[in-house]
This record gives structure tokens, C-alpha cells and sequence, in this order.
């Protein structure tokens, strides 16, 4: 006879605990439907828009170069058009609009030109989403990412590092810095067992073998293959968090050191980010996520893919067709990491679907032209149906200047919040 479990259950040992994913057992303890999760990855510097946006409207549309990658789960996505960030643009600020983008891109507010301490901007729509639907959760929200950056000094013609460099925003005046090495987030999701000298020594399953292996024996064939599958996934973590470990530790050293536990490559690092947000979502240790691809004006190399030249460098590309190839192939490569992520996502059985099926993740950029830095007509593509909320497959054109803070209140009121209004919002969308 299997037991039924609370959907806080966690497995012990010394000094660790490892949340669960949700099993068949916790049915009658758990809410007939899903909870509502939202996810925010951003990519930085812009998008060469005549190969992302599809020519025809409606669900009869063909897949541009660019969103290839999404063909596999096309009918779990949402191609929206026409949005935009007006408070992006300078309005009389001059340069900073690397700045700007992504400091907007979540908040919808004109960030005040200051690198010094007096930085303003607004509180973003995952924070308001984390204010709700996130006070039951271990974790309000995550904010991940994937390159290091300050969040004081210049970083952008007098604005803030503060405001490149985040998107996550708790207050006007209180960003939320992305964490970038994936050691530290899987501390953070397991603890680190009771070896503080070399906490990896041991896998963190080991100190809670004896709690696995005895509820095991209480959980019926499905649940028991959920839990196996789960565990093995947290394992595989565990194995690529210590081999990133030891490259880095075999390295030649650079004048400034690099952190342990950040893969060198950058493929990978961008995949255990992903594999681990799975993990926080299975476990409902979060509703709420952010993710940066990249900091605003990124200049990330792209080898492994045959582009050795700095993205921002050639988002800058004044129409040079090789530029503009080298820039296509950056834009393809992280459409196709996040696609990969998605089919995870799809996979993934949480409840009565999956995990894509129980949530919305919204991917895209507050610039949309990189080389004229236009606000205007973004790159916005949504995966996850929000509980059968969101008509997918398609791809829908909004009037022009139609605010992207529109969509956030309308995200917002699927996942239950209801916001009056955020930055420079003026209603909700029709046609989702």
C-alpha cells in the first residue's frame, strides 16, 4: 500500500535535504491544478530580425531561419510581434541603450541616467509574480545568468552597471544581480551535505540514501520510476558540476580568478543553468525564474560555432553581410540551447502534463535591431501553455508601440496575480 505524501516532503541526512519532484502519492494533498510558473530568458545585443520574424500571421506560417530550432515543439509556442519598450529609447538621455534594454526590458520603466548610487528604475514584472505566487515556495524567485557583471560603476555612457547587467528588479532602487555559477545554485537548491572543506567529496544523495531508499519502499511502480529518474538527474548534475570544476582548476590562470564550478565551456555552462532550473521547478522550490543569456552589450565570443569576433562588436555590423552571418549564427545558437531546454521542459511529467504544459516562459530581448538600437517591434517568442490558458501555434501582430508590459499584465492575470498596471503598461492583450 503506497503512503500519501505533502507536497513539501523532503528527503534528510546530515546536514542535507532534497526537495522531491511531484509524485502520484501527493495527489491528495496537492491542488487539482497545476501551480502557475513563469520563466524569463533574456539575450542580449538584439536579433537580425528578417530571419526571426515569420512573413504570414495565425497558425499557416512558416519558421524563419532564426526560430528553426523551436520546429520540434512549434505548437507550444507563441510568436508575438509589434511590442514595444518605449522607455528604452534615449528621450533626450542620450547614448545608454544596451542600458536601457535591459533595464526596461522587465519593468517597462525609463531608468534614471546615473552610474553612481542613485539608480532608479522599476520593480519588475517576475518580482511582482514572486510577491504572490512565489510565498509558498523555498524560493521566491532565481535569478540566473551567465556572465559576471558589476552593479556599480559606468557601463554604458553614464548609466550604471546596475542596470546592463540585470533585469530582475525587487524595487526602483533594488536590482537583482544574476548568479552565474551553477556550484553555487545547486548549494543554494540541496545544501552541501557536512563536509565544508570539499562538499562535493561525496554526492549529496549520499547523506540522504537511507531516507530515499526507505520511502522508496512505500511508493507505488510510477512513483518509484519518477523518483529513480529524478535522482539520476540530480546525480548528472552533481558529475558535470565536479568535471567543470576540475577544468577550470586545470586552466592557466588569468590575471583575475575564475570562479570554480563555471564550465569553461560556454555550451555547457548555458545547459547545467537550464538542467538545474528543471530540477527547481520539479521540486516547486520556485515559481518564479529569470535568466540573462548574456549581459546587455555581451561580448562573448562564439568559437564553437565559428564566430570568434565579440557579439556586440558585429551586432554593430552597418550592414556587412559577413557580420551579419556571424550575428544570425549567435542568434541561432542560443535559440537553439533554449529549445533544447524546452523539449526538456515538454518531457518532463509533472501532474496530469508536463512541465511546459504548466507553465510560460517568455524569451526575447528589449532591443530589437542591434545595430540602430531600436526599441520598437521586439523579438518576443512564448513557450508553455499556462495550464491550457494561451492559444499556442501561432504567431500574432499587435499594432506598433504597443506596449511589452501589456503582455506582462496579461501573463500576470493567468498566473493570478492581477496587477493594476506595471511601468508604462496601458492595458491588457487580446488574442493570447
Amino acid at each position: 500500500m503506497t503512503r500519501h505524501l505533502s507536497r513539501r516532503t523532503l528527503l534528510r541526512g546530515l546536514g542535507a535535504a532534497v526537495a522531491l519532484p511531484a509524485l502520484d502519492a501527493m495527489t491528495p494533498a496537492r491542488v487539482s491544478a497545476a501551480p502557475p510558473r513563469l520563466a524569463f530568458v533574456y539575450v542580449p545585443n538584439g536579433i537580425i530580425m528578417d530571419q526571426w520574424t515569420p512573413a504570414a500571421e495565425g497558425a499557416a506560417f512558416e519558421l524563419p531561419r532564426v526560430l528553426q530550432p523551436f520546429a520540434p515543439l512549434r505548437e507550444k509556442t507563441l510568436l508575438l510581434s509589434g511590442l514595444a519598450q518605449v522607455n528604452g529609447r534615449a528621450l533626450g538621455d542620450g547614448p545608454g541603450d544596451h542600458a536601457r534594454a535591459a533595464a526596461t526590458w522587465l519593468t517597462g520603466v525609463h531608468p534614471r541616467k546615473t552610474a553612481g548610487a542613485d539608480i532608479k528604475n522599476g520593480i519588475s514584472a517576475d518580482q511582482l509574480a514572486a510577491q504572490a505566487i512565489g510565498a509558498n515556495t523555498r524560493f521566491a524567485s532565481l535569478e540566473l545568468g551567465i556572465e559576471h557583471g558589476r552593479i556599480v560603476g559606468n557601463c554604458d555612457s553614464g548609466y550604471s552597471c546596475a542596470y546592463s547587467n540585470s533585469i530582475a528588479w525587487r524595487s526602483a532602487e533594488t536590482p537583482l544581480p544574476p548568479e552565474v555559477n551553477p556550484r553555487l545554485v545547486f548549494e543554494r537548491l540541496f545544501g552541501t551535505g557536512d563536509d565544508s572543506t570539499n562538499p562535493f567529496r561525496k554526492s549529496i544523495l549520499d547523506y540522504v540514501r537511507d531516507d530515499a531508499a526507505s520511502l522508496q519502499s512505500t511508493l507505488g511502480a510510477n512513483d518509484k520510476r519518477k523518483l529513480d529518474e529524478y535522482l539520476t538527474s540530480v546525480r548528472e548534475i552533481e558529475k558535470r558540476l565536479d568535471i567543470a570544476g576540475k577544468q577550470a582548476a586545470s586552466m592557466p590562470k588569468p590575471d583575475m580568478e575564475k570562479p570554480e564550478g563555471i564550465p569553461v565551456d560556454f555550451e555547457e555552462h548555458v545547459t547545467l543553468m537550464f538542467d538545474l532550473l528543471t530540477v527547481a521547478f520539479q521540486t516547486d522550490s520556485t515559481r518564479v525564474a529569470t535568466f540573462m543569456l548574456g549581459r546587455e552589450g555581451s561580448n562573448t565570443t562564439y568559437r564553437q560555432i565559428g564566430v570568434p569576433d565579440a557579439h556586440h562588436g558585429i551586432s554593430h555590423h552597418r550592414g556587412d553581410t559577413e557580420k551579419i552571418e556571424k550575428l544570425t549564427k549567435i542568434n541561432e545558437y542560443h535559440a537553439l540551447l533554449f529549445g533544447r531546454w524546452l523539449q526538456k521542459l515538454a518531457a518532463a511529467k509533472d501532474g496530469d502534463g508536463s512541465l511546459l504544459d504548466h507553465m510560460t516562459i517568455v524569451y526575447g530581448s528589449s532591443l530589437a535591431d542591434g545595430n540602430r538600437h531600436t526599441h520598437h517591434d521586439l523579438p518576443i517568442l512564448l513557450a508553455g501553455g499556462m495550464n491550457g490558458k494561451l492559444q499556442l501555434g501561432r504567431h500574432v501582430r499587435y499594432p506598433k508601440e504597443t506596449p511589452l508590459t501589456n503582455l506582462y499584465l496579461s501573463l500576470l492575470d493567468h498566473a493570478g496575480v492581477k496587477p493594476e498596471t506595471l511601468g508604462d503598461s496601458t492595458g491588457r492583450l487580446t488574442s493570447l
